[in-house]
């Protein structure tokens, strides 16, 4: 009797774990801190915020150099991650939480914000170079890899080629510019649900204008 309630037990308990596994990390780029909350270069940083509220997820717990939350997107449960590193050391929290829950970057998402598209558009991708990006740089140097999806929130070229690039990727939205992003963040949301899924090319056949 005892040996039958300890198998149901250890049963109970592996379907539990199983429930809780994350499958996916799905984190969106940017700088920590009031004085860059609303700056172009934190649209991933905006985005994935936006899904927590949608999702019911806090994110503010505090592990992998990052705030974090997990919660369900679909029927896949993931991590929700906003790297503390500064952009530039992105790859350092991405590693970490990859290694913790032994993932391949082929489980990462990754949000953040392009200059070469027009504000508010959208471009999903499933692998590719940095582009210049010094947050792709840094987890394609930290986990030796370029292959795993990401979606590119367009921030609008620099209007001011002859100015230093950083200078327009940290000044800040109007508030004109932030509803269009955030109209918009909900085909981010729809995006990464399909992505998580295993309906990468469905995301770009369906958000890629």
């Amino acid at each position: 009797m005892m040996d039958r309630l300890f198998a149901l037990f250890k049963k109970i308990e592996s379907n539990k774990d199983a429930e809780s596994k994350i499958s996916f990390v799905i984190a969106g780029l940017g700088n920590y801190g009031e004085k860059y909350r609303n700056t172009r270069h934190n649209a991933g940083f905006l985005a994935l915020s936006y899904m927590a509220q949608k999702l019911g997820a806090q994110i503010n717990r505090s592990k992998f150099k990052s705030l974090c939350a997990d919660c369900m997107l679909g029927d896949k449960r993931v991590l929700l991650l906003l790297p503390q590193t500064y952009m530039n050391n992105s790859g350092e929290a991405v590693r970490e939480a990859l290694s913790y829950y032994k993932l391949t970057t082929e489980n990462l998402l990754v949000i953040y914000d392009d200059v070469s598209l027009p504000l508010g558009k959208i471009r999903v991708r499933t692998k590719g170079s940095d582009g210049g990006h010094n947050g792709i740089k840094s987890i394609i140097y930290q986990t030796g890899s370029d292959v795993f999806p990401r979606i590119k929130i367009g921030i609008g070229e620099n209007p001011r080629p002859e100015d230093d690039l950083a200078d327009w990727v940290l000044s800040y939205f109007t508030k004109e510019e932030q509803q269009t992003l955030f109209d918009r963040f909900e085909d981010v949301l729809g995006a990464s649900r399909l992505i998580v899924s295993g309906n990468a090319y469905e995301a770009m056949n369906k958000y890629n204008g």
